[in-house]
């Protein structure tokens, strides 16, 4: 009898033809200063609260993105986003926690749109969530496996709170996760530091031009 074969280790290139580069929460509410997240405060008081966080968005997270959204574009990797966004106008289908904290961005609002520096192509898919964890209020496992997706390359804001939990709930349901460290971002650098410590048992991490050039090889592997 054949036994069958199972990873054994996390430390593994992306599984060519098999691979999804999954952006999360890369939209307008929370990553344009006049987003909804935003909303009621002044120039001066998102500096103060924020500042930390656009300065790392505009000078690191954003060009990686960039990067990594073209790269994936060419090597064949697919390309997904999500995005917080209710199915209602206010907000009634959203989890309690996003209740209580007070997030609601309505369908089909700006505030629920990618960012346009890396705004979804034609035919890219982008899942509206309503918690933090993207696996938990949407069909993204079913899709995944739709797809033949096995490697799970994560990015996107914020890395301790709605990135964390998409990479814990990936691995825990049979993906091997990468998580791209450069290209992830949270309100100071100890938030992000200590998240990825916390994380790292889980998912391999790598920084951008690490996953940029793997894409590359894996491609030119698959097609030579």
């Amino acid at each position: 009898m054949v036994k069958p074969t199972f990873e054994t280790t996390r430390d593994r290139p992306i599984y060519a033809g098999a691979a999804a580069l999954l952006f999360v929460d890369t939209q307008n509410y929370n990553c344009r200063r006049d987003g909804g997240e935003y909303a009621g405060l002044s120039s001066a008081d998102i500096d103060d609260r924020f500042g930390y966080f656009f300065d790392r968005l505009d000078k690191v997270a954003l060009p990686n993105w960039i990067a990594l959204v073209q790269r994936a574009r060419q090597t064949g990797v697919e390309v997904i986003y999500t995005v917080i966004e209710s199915l209602t106008q206010d907000g009634r289908d959203r989890s309690l926690d996003y209740k209580i904290t007070g997030f609601n961005v309505p369908r089909g609002s700006l505030d629920a749109r990618v960012i346009d520096p890396i705004a979804p192509q034609a035919d890219e898919i982008v899942i509206p969530k309503t918690s933090s964890s993207v696996f938990m209020s949407t069909n993204i496992d079913y899709l995944l496996r739709n797809l033949g997706v096995r490697s799970l390359i994560i990015v996107g804001c914020l890395t301790d709170q709605c990135v964390d939990s998409a990479i814990r709930d990936a691995c825990d349901l049979g993906y091997l996760v990468t998580c791209v460290t450069d290209a992830c971002l949270t309100q100071s650098q100890e938030r992000h530091d200590w998240s990825l410590r916390n994380n790292k048992g889980y998912a391999r991490q790598i920084d951008t031009d690490t996953m940029l050039a793997e894409m590359t090889r894996v491609h030119e592997s698959a097609t030579a």
